[in-house]
């Protein structure tokens, strides 16, 4: 059974903290104790560490020794339109299991009024639930949560290859991925808000040179189509990687 793994600020002399409400969590709910080992990474590299003291605010532990740890089969960045946010939510956890880097929350005209100006409060708990859907999904590096930003700001993210999710009259998404892949490939998916993308957005987002791909006949709401999309590309690029 895997190791369960945590997140610390940084590793210092051969030893790390955890303090505060996530100290909290790990002495009094999973009452780590001392002398029981665990995985903990600071954000850069993973190690094997043993629990030298465990209290209500401060957990510590001691390095045992370094992890090499499996890279990611491809970079990619979810910039995705701002949906009712337990929706939202959900999404950047999903997303975060599928090991993106970004993501990057869009103002688009169909979003809701009031979410953009709303979401500078949310910023915090959305990197906490980022930072949870890592350990759970044993990640090595914890993905980047941005501010909101212009669907033109977006639409000038420099990936290597630039999706936008639409219906189904654009070509499906296994249909215009290039053969030869790399690891070390960004990839930048775009997700509309419920409702869709206006004309005068789809008009940009062709001029700035995103490609429009489809996912399928069936409508997805955007949290269904952003870990959709995300799920094929990780397929395809990891397929690429087993030849």
């Amino acid at each position: 059974m895997a190791r369960r793994r945590f997140f610390v600020d940084a590793v210092h002399s051969g030893h790390a903290q955890i303090v505060g409400e996530q100290a909290h969590h790990l002495s009094r709910v999973l009452r780590v104790e001392p002398g029981q080992k665990f995985e903990i990474s600071d954000n850069q590299t993973v190690y094997l560490a043993v629990v030298e003291s465990a209290r209500k605010d401060l957990v510590s532990f001691a390095i045992v020794e370094q992890i090499v740890a499996g890279a990611p089969v491809v970079r990619t960045v979810l910039l995705a339109s701002l949906i009712k946010f337990e929706h939202f939510e959900w999404m950047i956890e999903k997303a975060t299991e599928l090991g993106v880097e970004r993501v990057v929350p869009v103002e688009a005209e169909r979003s809701e009024k009031g979410l953009a100006a709303a979401a500078l409060k949310r910023t915090a708990r959305w990197s906490r639930i980022a930072r949870e859907s890592s350990e759970q999904s044993r990640r090595t590096r914890l993905p980047t949560i941005e501010r909101v930003v212009s669907l033109t700001n977006a639409l000038r993210d420099q990936a290597d290859y630039r999706y936008v999710l639409e219906e189904a009259e654009a070509p499906p998404i296994v249909s215009i991925v290039p053969a030869a892949l790399r690891a070390e490939d960004r990839v930048g998916v775009l997700v509309g808000p419920e409702g869709g993308w206006t004309d005068r957005e789809r008009a940009e987002i062709a001029r700035a040179g995103w490609a429009a791909v489809s996912l399928g006949p069936q409508i997805l709401r955007a949290e269904t189509a952003a870990i959709a999309g995300l799920s094929i590309i990780n397929v395809l690029w990891n397929a690429t990687s087993l030849r």
